[in-house]
């Protein structure tokens, strides 16, 4: 027993001990450091890069793609428009070929009337007033009158 006392309190035995223990304590903070280490290894890494790449390769072709789409969309709902317009037009050149129709057009439109029948128009009082506004032009220059009308025609659009 002596001999393993002896060598207890030896310096190599106690270097021996002390490298033993520094190692486990190196051995449990490389353990640690692994298990806190990040997860992203080289493979995973270069899978975000490629991923990324390939979003970012195809971000374009598919905007192109959904404004295409919404476009042939666009065409699609003039086309249906436009076939609406073009039923419309048959229609109406249909209710052309009918005389009756004709004939209520004509006389309304061009106020004719029948042999023996007697036409009248009625006047709109606010008309007779702005006619009467109209003849002051006469006293004006020509230029001055077209200006008028095309700032009158200006306001009748809005």
């Amino acid at each position: 027993m002596a001999v393993k006392d002896r060598d207890r309190f030896s310096t190599a035995t106690r270097l021996r001990l002390l490298g033993e223990q520094t190692a486990a304590r190196v051995y449990r903070s490389q353990t640690k450091r692994q298990a806190r280490r990040s997860r992203l290894t080289g493979r995973a890494a270069l899978l975000a890069l490629v991923l990324c790449t390939m979003v970012v390769a195809l971000a374009y072709p598919m905007r192109q793609y959904v404004s295409q789409r919404a476009e042939i969309a666009d065409l699609e709902r003039q086309k249906q428009q436009a076939a609406e317009r073009v039923e419309q037009l048959r229609d109406l050149k249909a209710r052309w070929q009918d005389d009756a129709f004709a004939e209520q057009q004509i006389r309304e439109r061009l106020h004719y009337v029948m042999p023996g029948e007697t036409g009248y128009v009625v006047i709109d009082p606010g008309a007779a007033k702005q006619s009467r506004a109209y003849q002051g032009a006469a006293d004006r220059p020509w230029y001055s009158n077209v200006w008028d009308g095309v700032d009158k025609s200006d306001a009748s659009d809005q």
